[in-house]
């Protein structure tokens, strides 16, 4: 039961075998008779490890933190109880075995924790409460560590929505930087909400004038043309304001995409009769009803701005389909038909989703398509959508809390939190960043998320209990370790070791009145810096837990502004991979016999997920559990990007558990299998090569050989080895007529292309080293090594930008005539082939001399 849905009786049996040596170190202490360890579960989804004992002497029993202490000096961190049961005696069944059934509930008192201190004066009192009822604990401490206390991100958002209802409000940074009651009491008073103001528009307005638009300046005719866009006109309009932050960025990347949009989501339905159809429409219309942003259209040809414009009345855009049961399954069918990758929804007309539905009379029931747009709705609104649902079907919708305005959330997103704030922020974090992080080289974030890859894993179920315990032994969220490890695997798959990535946030944590239970795009992304070099892990926990405190405070800043405060000039990303931590504990949770009966003949079948992003993580955190979600530019391989997750956490724990101390650039991302294979299969280095002979000779011999089999394939263009030889014979002849000498060194600024490949060769055939430039790095540093290589000239395209004073010599400016024969120039195994620079420890480039001896076993015809 532990494990959840791990069903790996190997593991099963080992963790047993854990609990085994728990009580067993347990029952080497001199005042313990007997002693029981097991995995309690009092409240959904919040499991704990419990030891139970019976003392030697009932007069003499040892206190709870000698027990812990005594462990903790034999056990790893994760095998260490939270709590600990006094009994006089073991409950036993009629057969005298234990009973594990009559084991009772840890109290209060069985928990090791800070020494009590009672709340002080009634802010903290009324705090202490407050925490007590959120994270069902009987009595908080003023010295008491939210997070130790099994605090979480989203808590923390109900935390600061209930402590808004009792008139207290505090900087969400405190409750992350200081996470203890008497800290977050002492800075209460220090939030920056902001006053929202009124709506000035009224039911059956019949001109909307400037006056009454609160949160956008728009003059009279800019008002006409915006209502003209709407059904019914003035009276249908119930608010005009601008986008949020993520709203901006979600539009660009729907207008960029050249077919298709990767921000419409797909949710595929089973339902048994024509009935049950009716029942979900009405449950998802009502939702509507009640929620502006799912009554919003968006509107921007021929503005300044883009704008969104509340509908007072939207219906659901329904469309059933008549499909023809020979020409595939209905649901493959539908699937097909409103695909995203080419399917697009019209976001100037509300609401933003679309139910499409056909009869599958086969099967005897009806299968629907829900097509909705990201912009209206983040991950935490979907499970507020499904809540709402429900509690239509079952019939208590009146029982729902008053639904909370999205502009509330735009108002905090707009008037709080300055432009000047952001940028000063940011600027500090990232000014000095003039390399983008691209791991694996992908650096296209305009992506229409097609050619994605999609994998899961879950994360084995004792190594998530670690997690867990170190989390909280250090204060901080699992968010903090996860992004940390995260960090780790992008450093190694760039080659860097000061990465910065995208990070989700929810947004929720200043998004103002209700932004816990209300609808709408509330996340951002917003740039991570993380050092993974020689800093230890436990400093790099702290280190990171910190600078995402510090992100909070920004959290509704535009990811537009982040990336200009960066060194990275455009269109250069700043990042091109992002990470999603995500709290899912709902999902997980055993489904209620309530559920059950309002979703009665509904069946939920799949979804779906796209980004624009090459390379996303999502990590849900399930209560107990993770599951990690990578999706990946093709070719890369999702399920490889998981593994390295996996391991990247296993190892980051066991440094934290047994070598905190431990640099974090020493601890591995690879799996024991791709190890071995880079280790071992590769490295087989006993086959015979001819290492006397340079590279160009091995290429001059092949072509000469096979003359017209395919040397390069790029794209729809195919090279054979004689054309190529050809195309780099002309190069050469034509440098070599400029000046190239042997042993000179020439620079090449190219993309992966045929003509990369034939400057390298051309290069080589002047006795003369290539040097490869990175067309990411800055104008500062291509120059350096320039410089520091003495080129005498740079190979590149006419659209590439080159630092000032190079001599560039444009090859999609020269014409295809010349010489053809080999210039056969005398050079031998010794001769260096190109120079590599690497990124230097100090940050400055240093350059690597690579002789032809060292490669030519690479390039060894296998043919």
């Amino acid at each position: 039961d532990y494990l959840g849905r791990n069903d790996d009786q190997v593991k099963i049996r080992g963790f047993r075998i854990e609990l085994g040596e728990i009580e067993a170190r347990l029952g080497q202490h001199d005042a313990v008779k007997d002693a029981v360890v097991l995995v309690r579960e009092d409240t959904p989804g919040e499991k704990r490890l419990v030891a139970y004992f019976t003392p030697r002497d009932l007069d003499v029993a040892p206190h709870i933190e000698t027990l812990r202490t005594h462990l903790q000096g034999q056990l790893p961190d994760y095998m260490i109880p939270v709590a600990y049961v006094r009994l006089d005696a073991l409950p036993l069944t009629a057969n005298g075995k234990l009973d594990r059934r009559a084991l009772p509930a840890p109290d209060s008192d069985a928990y090791v924790s800070r020494e009590y201190e009672a709340p002080q004066g009634e802010v903290e009192q009324l705090l202490a409460q407050l925490w007590a009822e959120l994270l069902r604990v009987d009595q908080v401490g003023r010295h008491d560590n939210f997070f130790e206390l099994g605090g979480h991100s989203l808590l923390a958002v109900t935390l600061i929505e209930r402590m808004r209802q009792v008139g207290l409000s505090a900087d969400v940074r405190v409750l992350f930087s200081q996470p203890t009651l008497a800290a977050l009491g002492a800075a209460i008073g220090s939030g920056r909400e902001v006053d929202v103001p009124v709506n000035r528009i009224v039911p059956d307005c019949g001109r909307i004038t400037p006056d009454m638009l609160t949160l956008i300046d728009l003059d009279q005719a800019t008002i006409d043309r915006v209502v003209a866009t709407v059904p019914g006109g003035a009276p249908n309009v119930q608010d005009i304001y601008p986008l949020a932050p993520l709203q901006d960025g979600i539009l660009y990347h729907h207008l960029a995409a050249e077919q298709g949009d990767p921000y419409v989501l797909k949710t595929v339905f089973e339902l048994h009769s024509l009935d049950r159809l009716t029942a979900f429409v009405d449950a998802l219309q009502h939702v509507i009803d009640r929620h502006d942003i799912l009554r919003t259209s968006v509107v921007w040809q021929g503005f300044d701005t883009p704008i969104q414009v509340v509908w007072r009345e939207a219906k659901l855009h329904l469309e059933e389909l008549a499909l023809d049961i020979s020409e595939g399954e209905i649901a493959a069918q539908l699937q097909h038909r409103f695909d995203p990758q080419h399917y697009r929804l019209d976001i100037t007309q509300a609401p933003l989703m679309r139910l499409v539905f056909a009869e599958d009379v086969i099967n005897r029931r009806w299968v629907a398509v829900l097509l909705f747009h990201h912009m209206a709705l983040d991950h935490t609104a979907l499970e507020v959508v499904q809540h709402e649902m429900q509690a239509h079907l079952l019939g208590e919708a009146d029982q729902l809390a008053v639904a909370m305005p999205y502009r509330n959330y735009v108002a905090q997103a707009r008037l709080g939190v300055s432009q000047q704030e952001h940028e000063g922020f940011f600027r500090e974090m990232l000014g000095d960043v003039d390399e983008p992080t691209l791991p694996f080289g992908l650096q296209d974030v305009s992506g229409d998320g097609q050619d994605i890859e999609h994998a899961r894993q879950v994360v084995e179920a004792t190594l998530s209990l670690r997690l867990r315990a170190q989390a909280r032994q250090l204060g901080v969220s699992a968010a903090s370790l996860v992004h940390l490890a995260w960090a780790q695997v992008l450093g190694c798959v760039s080659g860097k070791d000061d990465v910065v990535f995208g990070t989700v946030l929810l947004g929720r944590m200043q998004g103002g009145d209700g932004a816990d239970r209300a609808l709408g795009m509330f996340i951002n992304t917003l740039p991570l810096r993380v050092e993974v070099s020689s800093q230890g892990v436990r400093d790099g926990v702290k280190a990171t837990h910190a600078r995402l405190t510090g992100l909070l405070g920004h959290e509704h800043a535009s990811l537009a502004l982040a990336q200009r405060c960066s060194g990275v000039v455009a269109p250069l990303p700043l990042f091109s991979a992002l990470l999603n931590y995500r709290h899912s504990a709902s999902a997980a949770a055993e489904v209620s016999n309530e559920t059950l009966a309002a979703w009665d003949g509904i069946e939920f079948r799949s979804n779906e997920e796209r980004t624009n992003y090459p390379l996303t993580l999502s990590v849900d955190d399930l209560g107990d559990g993770f599951m990690l979600s990578a999706l990946v530019s093709q070719g890369i391989g999702a399920a490889r990007i998981c593994a390295y997750m996996h391991t990247a956490l296993e190892n980051l724990v066991q440094a934290l558990e047994h070598a905190p101390q431990t640099p974090l650039n020493r601890l591995e991302i690879l799996p024991e299998s791709e190890r071995n294979q880079l280790r071992v299969d590769f490295n087989a280095t006993k086959r015979a090569y001819p290492h006397e002979q340079t590279v160009l000779a091995l290429f001059e011999a092949q072509a000469a050989h096979l003359p017209h089999a395919i040397a390069v394939v790029h794209g729809l263009r195919k090279v054979t080895y004689a054309e190529l030889n050809e195309q780099a014979n002309r190069l050469a002849h034509h440098l070599i007529g400029l000046g190239v000498q042997p042993d000179d060194c020439v620079a090449i600024l190219l993309p992966r292309a045929v003509e990369l490949l034939a400057s390298q060769l051309a290069i080589l055939k002047c006795a003369a080293a290539y040097v490869p430039l990175d067309r990411n790095a800055s104008l500062e540093r291509q120059g350096f090594m320039l410089d520091d290589c003495q080129a005498k000239c740079l190979l590149t395209f006419s659209t590439e930008a080159v630092p000032e004073g190079a001599w560039r010599i444009d090859l999609d400016t020269l014409d295809d005539q010349g010489l053809v024969h080999n210039p056969a120039l005398a050079q031998s195994s010794e001769s260096i082939a190109y120079i590599m620079y690497t990124s230097g420890s100090t940050g400055t480039p240093k350059g690597v001399l690579v002789p032809h001896r060292a490669i030519t076993r690479l390039v060894i015809n296998n043919g």
